[in-house]
């Protein structure tokens, strides 16, 4: 009896282990190769313990589970509740660049390695250098304006 339980535990536990894999932490890490090893663990230690006719039989249920859980899983749609939906297509700079213009100057704000953020009038937009990495507190001026884009030069 006790040989049957570690079997189903270490076969559990594999799965458990593959599941939060693929949810909470998605990629090749130690959780899913922790539970790849039990599951097989699990299997072999079904093999050694009972015989090469009950480890087939083990090792048939445990893939046929295993299958079966992934084709229910993406029919009935649980995996949509961990997908996201949503994306932003806004910009920064969007709608608030009225009245900027080029040759405005202005201070950098931020570190600018390329891209920053620099007040102009008293208003914070986000710039990018004509690749320069200036740092917070430089006096810059705008060169031109881009698709939303303020593209900034140091003021010498």
């Amino acid at each position: 009896m006790i040989d049957w339980l570690a079997v189903i535990i270490l076969i559990f536990f594999g799965f458990g282990f593959i599941v939060a894999e693929i949810i909470f932490i998605p990629g090749t890490t130690l959780l899913g190769l922790l539970g790849i090893l039990f599951t097989i663990s699990g299997i072999v230690l079904g093999y050694l313990t009972f015989g090469t006719g009950t480890g087939t039989l083990i090792l048939a249920i445990t893939l046929l589970l295993g299958i079966s859980i992934i084709i229910y899983s993406f029919k009935s749609g649980v995996w949509e509740q961990f997908a996201l939906k949503s994306s932003s297509n806004s910009k920064f700079n969007e709608g608030s660049m009225e009245g900027l213009q080029v040759g405005e100057e202005g201070i950098a704000i931020s570190a600018l390695r390329p891209v920053g953020k620099a007040d102009f009038r008293d208003k914070i937009f986000e710039v990018t250098t004509l690749g320069n990495f200036l740092s917070s507190g430089t006096r810059v001026r705008v060169v031109s304006i881009k698709n939303n884009k303020i593209f900034i030069e140091p003021i010498k």
